[in-house]
């Protein structure tokens, strides 16, 4: 094991690229997918680590105190779990872990996770820190220009592949079909991904929308119903006890914002803390720039919907930040901040009223911006059919599926009311 100086942990070398295999936790099931296969190129062996719910929590309530977030007592539990399942050689494997650097606690997630190891006799696994602000470097691991434009470009496609897949799967005649099309464009993309192919966006946009307008689907309308919340709990099926399968097998149809969203959220904010602070201009600049191409190829993808399709398109995210101008500051950025409001508007806007807010219990920053807001929503717009659903190690499964249950009659009771 190697010890970084004056930091007592083992460092990520450049001869481990060769003999390790990096853990890294579940959050997003397509995009991931897409990622995997990138850093496998840039000679990263990396592996996304499944396991259990169950497993996950009692493994986690083992290794972090019960007072941390649901979100690293999960991802902490996980990665535990995968060392101790045999299958991976803890002298031949290293963990990464995403570290944001800003007021919410997840930026101590990497510490927790390294006194785990270290309480469990596996001080010698390197955790690598997954970050944009310099907080950590390990020589052996690096964001190459070309590593971390194709990252970016995956996390569009993975955006698009989502947005295709919520809207067809619910409604498909010949089961598994949308499933069956979703493997064949990860298996094409990854091949795109090996070459300069992938960037040749409008025409894999096309076929894309194209290949999912194909899929037979039911012309009856059902239930829609928004998922927002803390970015690891509303996309990880771990997370959230599979809430996406427990819509679908109620009859409604998910709709999630994506993930690029959060990102451009992130490069944004830069911005607002030079006006409100004073901070660097220079760095804000640069955060302007590169914002801005994030949200072209974003409106790239919307017109691509819009052109090729009667699918939904997302909203552009310049509308995002206009729409909470009258609801809260976008100096408001702990946690998820003012995107979380600004999700739900999206939703309401579009005609998805009914929202479940996934919040972990203890996350004070998400019960602000989340619980917090919704009464402000809902006095503008009382359509609104909004619950929050807490998770937590003690909360039941049970009674967060009665929560959901009973928004889902709400909102089956006013289409009923409507229609009649």
């Amino acid at each position: 094991m190697e010890i970084e100086n004056n930091k007592n942990f083992a460092v990520f070398t450049k001869e481990m690229r060769k003999t390790h295999t990096i853990l890294a936790p579940t959050m997003l099931p397509i995009h991931f997918k897409l990622l995997s296969g990138i850093m496998k190129k840039y000679g990263y062996k990396l592996e996304f680590f499944d396991g259990d719910t169950n497993s996950a929590i009692e493994e986690g309530l083992k290794s972090v105190h019960n007072d941390i977030c649901y979100p690293a007592m999960i991802v902490i539990g996980q990665l535990m779990e995968a060392l101790k399942s045999g299958k991976y050689d803890p002298d031949k494997t290293a963990l990464i872990m995403s570290q944001t650097g800003g007021g919410c606690r997840a930026s101590n997630y990497i510490h927790l996770l390294r006194k785990a190891l270290k309480e469990n006799n596996l001080e010698q696994v390197p955790v690598i820190s997954l970050n944009a602000s310099g907080l950590e470097k390990h020589e052996g691991f690096k964001m190459y220009p070309g590593l971390l434009i194709k990252c970016i470009y995956a996390l569009y496609y993975g955006d698009l592949l989502m947005y295709m897949y919520n809207q067809c799967k619910s409604y498909e005649i010949n089961k598994g079909e949308t499933d069956r099309v979703l493997d064949k464009w990860i298996e094409i993309l990854k091949e795109k991904f090996e070459s300069l192919k992938y960037l040749k966006v409008r025409e894999l946009y096309k076929n894309i929308i194209l290949d999912f307008s194909n899929i037979e689907l039911e012309e009856t309308e059902k239930v829609k119903v928004g998922i927002v919340g803390e970015i690891y709990l509303k996309y990880s099926p771990l997370g959230n006890n599979n809430l996406e399968e427990f819509l679908r097998e109620d009859n409604a149809e998910v709709v999630m914002s994506g993930v690029t969203d959060f990102f451009m959220y992130c490069l944004s904010n830069s911005e607002i803390d030079y006006k409100l602070y004073g901070m660097k201009k220079v760095s804000s600049k640069f955060t302007k720039i590169g914002c801005s191409y994030l949200e072209h190829l974003q409106n790239v993808m919307i017109d691509s919907i819009k052109k090729y399709s009667k699918f939904r398109a997302p909203a552009p995210f310049k509308e995002l930040k206009t729409s909470v101008e009258e609801y809260i500051g976008r100096g408001v950025k702990m946690g998820e901040g003012w995107l979380m409001t600004a999700e739900m508007l999206e939703l309401i806007n579009s005609g998805v009223n009914n929202i479940v807010c996934a919040q972990p219990f203890g996350c004070l920053p998400n019960h602000i911006v989340g619980k917090g807001m919704i009464r402000g929503i809902m006095e503008k717009h009382p359509e609104a059919n909004i619950v929050v659903v807490d998770y937590d190690p003690s909360s039941t499964k049970v009674n967060q599926e009665n929560r959901i249950k009973l928004m889902l009659a709400n909102a089956k009771l006013s289409e009923y009311i409507l229609n009649n």
